[in-house]
């Protein structure tokens, strides 16, 4: 599905001035059809399946227990 430049902005909650200038610079693959850029929104479907493994993976370490303290003893 091909998304404007103001979908594709509400799409992935960042300011459209941005999402420009990342269709502009190449970084979100776009078509020009001679009035407007349209972006296909399948390319950021990989982006948001790592984005919520990531998030898991984090979740999983934070709830980890610490290890108990292994009160080593220095013998200077």
């Amino acid at each position: 599905m091909y998304l404007t430049i103001e979908e594709t902005a509400e799409y992935l909650n960042m300011p459209i001035s941005q999402v420009t200038r990342y269709v502009l610079n190449g970084n979100i693959r776009s078509v020009h059809d001679g009035n407007e850029f349209l972006v296909n929104s399948a390319q950021f479907e990989l982006y948001f399946k790592q984005l919520e493994q990531m998030k898991q993976m984090m979740n999983e370490y934070w709830s980890e227990p610490l290890p108990p303290d292994r009160d080593i003893k220095d013998e200077d």
